[in-house]
């Protein structure tokens, strides 16, 4: 499944690269700023075929990549899980008791050695 997204997800950014590198530019700096008193789209409505793949690629690409972020986050919390359950009780007990506690005395002259 995760090999399946991943080629889909390349496709689609080759081919959004491709598709936005055809498009043709507006008619230069003015169109940013509010020059030239037509709508934002122009006055030939919201484009052509070239606008409506990229749309329609761009929407593949956004869902193959919250896809595959789902995916990853799904794996590596299985692997999270196992590395947690693997791990020996023992240890975290042992650790905890043989931490020096600041200003406490022992039986060998105020001395804790922690063994």
């Amino acid at each position: 499944m995760q090999t399946l997204v991943i080629t889909i997800h390349i496709i689609a950014c080759i081919a959004l690269v491709v598709l936005v590198l055809l498009q043709s530019g507006k008619e230069g700096m003015g169109v940013i700023f509010g020059g030239g008193g037509e709508s934002l789209f122009g006055g030939g409505g919201a484009g052509g075929l070239l606008t409506k793949l990229t749309a329609g690629v761009a929407a593949v690409f956004l869902c193959t990549s919250l896809t595959f972020t789902y995916i990853s986050a799904k794996k590596n919390a299985v692997e999270q899980e196992s590395i947690v359950l693997d791990a020996p009780a023992s240890s975290a007990r042992d650790g905890a008791t043989n931490k020096a506690v600041p200003g406490a005395s022992s039986q060998n002259g105020g001395e804790n050695t922690g063994e």
